[in-house]
């Protein structure tokens, strides 16, 4: 009996329960020591500039995958707002000598202002109404931009000049000016960006979010200011696609409006599901099929342009058979099969 209580002292199961927890800490540790560390070495340069916009857009997606699976708001304007993000980075990095930090951090809270206007809507309306209302906020950027133009050093508000001879590329932090260097300085923002929102997750936030998504009325009725969590969610999501916006100003070196076509919101969204929207390391996921695959084909010879195709293809599984996209389905996949072949591989006995 003694023993018995031993082995389900709550210590123990503490011990069980956290073992688990400790080896996927140690795993994610592993992994982001070997993309700091290592993963540069090992790639060329176009591999390596690659990367640094599977960074940039892991915040994008991350943000996107925080309004739509943790609050059940669908937006089809996060391009828009990443432009708004790199158009401020910009301009403030010509146009003063602040650190780039502090500039990041200027242009997130300067577009999430921008996400609150985007997010007043959401307070009466969800699902496609709402799509709609942050699809043609999009375009109305897209416009915008196509006739203010990103700034180039020049002066004035806007800062673009059109007839400055040589346009100067868009600053770097002086302790990541080279590619190399600054592909681990976009990580270590990313990995900050997604430690801020894996603290809203796990507290008030995230409960408030995760009821609000579950039913509505039934947050209301539960004492929940929904009006307050959603902008909050709206604002939270702006900030970091802000700060990604300005992280890409630097890795880019030169901004122009037809780098931020409006349909390119609609395929975020689509490998934001198809990655997993329930998921930090879905956001990762769906970085890599936005940025790394078409850099691949596109290395191969071939038109990334289907993978139109083949985000279709998946938008339409995610949403038939895998809601919670990739980083759930192909674990459970690989597991389906290691038990099929073990048990045909599996000696059976004969009489």
């Amino acid at each position: 009996m003694r023993a018995t209580l031993e082995r389900a002292s709550p210590a123990r199961i503490g011990r069980q329960t956290s073992r688990p927890q400790l080896i996927k800490a140690g795993v994610t540790a592993a992994i982001l020591l070997f993309v700091l560390l290592a993963l540069p070495q090992l790639m060329s340069l176009y591999y390596v500039d690659t990367m640094t916009q599977v960074a940039v857009y892991s915040m994008v997606t991350v943000a996107l995958g925080l309004l739509v699976g943790r609050v059940g708001l669908v937006s089809l304007g996060q391009v828009a707002v990443l432009a708004i993000g790199a158009w401020v980075a910009a301009r403030l990095l010509f146009a003063t000598t602040q650190p780039y930090l502090l500039v990041l951090l200027e242009a997130g809270l300067i577009t999430m202002v921008a996400g609150l206007l985007i997010g007043l809507p959401a307070l009466r309306l969800r699902g496609l109404y709402l799509a709609l209302i942050t699809l043609m906020f999009a375009g109305a950027i897209t416009v915008v931009l196509a006739t203010v133009n990103f700034p180039n050093g020049g002066h004035g508000f806007t800062g673009y000049n059109g007839g400055l001879l040589h346009i100067p590329p868009i600053r770097r932090p002086s302790i990541a000016a080279s590619d190399p260097a600054y592909f681990r300085y976009s990580v270590i923002v990313a990995i900050l960006m997604f430690a801020l929102v894996l603290a809203h997750i796990k507290t008030k936030p995230g409960r408030a979010w995760a009821a609000i998504r579950q039913s509505e009325p039934a947050a209301l009725a539960a004492g929940i200011n929904t009006w307050l969590y959603k902008l909050w969610a709206f604002a939270l999501a702006s900030f970091i696609t802000g700060v990604a916006g300005g992280v890409l100003a630097g890795a880019v070196h030169y901004l122009y409006s037809i780098d931020f076509p409006t349909q390119d919101s609609i395929t975020l969204l689509a490998v934001t599901l198809m990655g997993g929207v329930y998921s930090l390391w879905g956001a990762v996921i769906a970085a890599l099929l936005s940025q790394f695959l078409p850099a691949l084909l596109n290395n191969w010879g071939v038109s990334a342009d289907w993978l139109i195709i083949l985000f279709g293809l998946g938008v339409l599984q995610v949403l038939t058979t895998a809601p919670a996209g990739l980083v759930d389905q192909v674990p459970r996949d690989l597991a389906r099969l290691g038990r099929f072949l073990r048990g045909r591989l599996k000696p059976r006995s004969t009489e």
